[in-house]
C-alpha cells in the first residue's frame, strides 16, 4: 500500500514537470516567433512612425485650453495623423515598401511642424522624423551562414602558397553576393 501510494505520487510529480516544461517550451517558442516576426521586418521605425501619427492625431482633440488651431484647422492634424498611422502599419505588414513609408513618414511629419499645432508640439514631428529614418535606413537580415561560405572561400584561395615556376596558377574563388529577398535591391 505504502509503495503505490509513492508511485502515484511520483506520477502526479512527473505529470506536473512534463506540463511546466511543455508550459515554458510554449512561451519561449512563441517568444522566438515574436522576435523572428519583429526582426523580419522595420519595426522600431514604424512603433515612432504610429506613435508620431496617435499623437498628432489625438492633439486636435484636447479641450480648448490646449489647442493653439481650433476649426478647419485641426482637420489637417488629425488627416496627418492617420496617414503616420497607415505608413507605420505599412513599414510592419509591407516591409519591401519600408523607403518609400520611410520618406513619406518625414515628409508629412515635417509638414505637421507648419500644419497642425506645431506637429503635436514638436513631440509628433520628432518622432515622425527619427521614425521615417529608422524605415528608410533597415535593411533586410542577411543569412549568416552565406556570410560564413564567403567567408571560407577568401580563407581558401589566399593561403595557399604561390606557385613554383612553370606550375599554372589556379584563380582564386571570387565571394559570391550575400542572397536576401529585398525586391529594390539594396545590398546590405
Amino acid at each position: 500500500m505504502l509503495l503505490s501510494r509513492r508511485r502515484s505520487r511520483s506520477r502526479t510529480e512527473s505529470r506536473s514537470r512534463n506540463e511546466a516544461r511543455s508550459g515554458s517550451r510554449s512561451r519561449s517558442w512563441s517568444w522566438q516567433r515574436w522576435r523572428r516576426w519583429r526582426r523580419s521586418r522595420p519595426f522600431w521605425g514604424g512603433l515612432l512612425t504610429l506613435l508620431s501619427g496617435a499623437w498628432i492625431c489625438v492633439l486636435p482633440l484636447a479641450p480648448l485650453k490646449i489647442m493653439l488651431q481650433q476649426g478647419v484647422a485641426g482637420i489637417p492634424s488629425v488627416l496627418m495623423g492617420a496617414v503616420l498611422i497607415v505608413l507605420g502599419l505599412s513599414g510592419w505588414f509591407a516591409p519591401p515598401q519600408r523607403v518609400l513609408a520611410g520618406i513619406l513618414t518625414t515628409l508629412i511629419a515635417t509638414a505637421a511642424l507648419v500644419l497642425s499645432n506645431l506637429g503635436g508640439f514638436l513631440i509628433g514631428t520628432l518622432l515622425g522624423i527619427f521614425g521615417g529614418g529608422l524605415m528608410f535606413a533597415w535593411q533586410p537580415y542577411a543569412d549568416r551562414r552565406a556570410g560564413n561560405r564567403t567567408t571560407e572561400n577568401r580563407t581558401a584561395g589566399g593561403s595557399a602558397s604561390p606557385p613554383a615556376d612553370g606550375e599554372p596558377r589556379t584563380p582564386t574563388p571570387t565571394p559570391t553576393p550575400t542572397p536576401h529577398h529585398d525586391p529594390q535591391g539594396a545590398q546590405p
